[in-house]
């Protein structure tokens, strides 16, 4: 039996995806890059900036390392 769409447990799936769970750890990853950088340019550098500074500098990496 499913779920009525909106219930606890609907999307109980979803997280226990390893997709997802890979998501949020570059999620997280990404903040703490743009938190960095924003520090170093004493402003908010956003969030697409933020993004695409660390998938060109450290994506590669840091996914080799992750599944090393």
């Amino acid at each position: 039996m499913t779920t009525p769409a909106g219930q606890p447990g609907d999307d109980e799936w979803m997280k226990n995806s390893a997709l997802y769970r890979e998501f949020l750890a570059e999620r997280e990853e990404i903040m703490k890059h743009k938190w960095i950088e924003s520090e170093k340019a004493r402003q908010d550098i956003g969030f697409e900036r933020a993004l695409t500074d660390w998938i060109v500098k450290h994506r590669a990496k840091w996914r080799k390392g992750r599944h090393a």
